[in-house]
């Protein structure tokens, strides 16, 4: 996050916030000049200081990634671009669920959703959890309503229903933790209030925030909210790529090789309260994957 700096010239003291940042294999600097005392809306400017940050370092790059990945579209027979979806909601959820502990491999997870090959000496539930993330994934992409508590309750069912029927689409009622994490989600009682409070911020928003950012907050601001007892990553992800496709971005596929990374990333966000951790992240990760359209 930006910080604030005092220099004291004479006996006058003038404050500047300041934002380092490392782009190209070089440190870079913005800075803007506060004044002689310290602005009541310094929260407000914090966070345009950084916007004109990430306009300048990767705002600029992810709207050019959009323009040729639309281009591209249009150029691709229908044919190719079906299945060119398939092959990425096949990757999708088989990362997505082996994130979360599936035991099906990539290639079971593929004869299974494109030729109906049921694997053999596997869990059923992570089976059926698969066919259901895949099923799941193409109705999202046609859905006509807007994110909202029904949204996500909506799709937490379809995913869960046929395992998890005894929570599947419910708000948790009692605590849980994070294997493995230093990060304690918010008690039952805390859940309905802080979903409010994002669909709120959600709705305010919208239409004014980079959809690529606003994509990986939506992600990482349910994932830290945990409204359900299981699930909470996965119906992340799927909201997260439900605003890049509103957008008409491309939709981001967090590989399970990434795995470590990507839950320091939201563990350090949650624990210092601090959303740029992940954005930085998740920022990389998105560039990293769509570069090509870059050249």
């Amino acid at each position: 996050m930006p910080s604030i700096r005092k220099k004291t010239v004479g006996n006058e003291q003038y404050y500047y916030l300041e934002h380092s940042y490392r782009d190209g294999g070089k440190v870079h600097k913005k800075e803007k000049y506060l004044g002689k005392t310290l602005p009541e809306n310094i929260e407000a400017l914090k966070h345009q200081l950084l916007t004109d940050v990430y306009t300048e370092q990767w705002f600029n790059k992810f709207d050019k990634i959009r323009t040729q990945f639309q281009e591209e579209t249009k150029r691709t027979p229908p044919t190719a671009r079906e299945k060119e979806l398939e092959t990425f909601a096949t990757r999708f959820t088989y990362d997505t669920n082996r994130i979360e502990g599936s035991t099906l491999t990539l290639r079971e997870t593929a004869n299974l959703l494109e030729k109906g090959m049921t694997p053999s000496a596997r869990p059923l539930d992570d089976v059926k959890e698969t066919e259901k993330h895949r099923n799941t994934f193409y109705e999202m992409l046609d859905y006509k309503k807007d994110l909202s508590l029904n949204t996500i309750l909506y799709f937490h069912k379809k995913l869960f229903l046929d395992t998890k029927a005894d929570i599947a689409g419910l708000i948790r009622s009692h605590q849980v933790a994070i294997s493995g994490s230093k990060f304690m989600p918010p008690f039952p009682a805390e859940i309905h209030p802080l979903l409010m409070d994002f669909f709120k911020w959600y709705n305010k928003n919208k239409n004014s925030m980079h959809p690529v950012e606003l994509a990986a907050l939506v992600h990482l601001k349910l994932v830290t909210i945990h409204p359900f007892a299981d699930g909470n990553g996965r119906i992340s992800r799927l909201m997260m790529n439900f605003v890049l496709h509103r957008f008409s971005y491309p939709m981001l596929n967090i590989h399970y090789e990434t795995k470590t990374g990507y839950y320091n990333a939201l563990e350090r966000a949650q624990t210092k309260q601090d959303d740029n951790i992940f954005l930085q992240w998740f920022f990389r990760r998105f560039l990293k994957e769509y570069k090509g359209y870059l050249k």
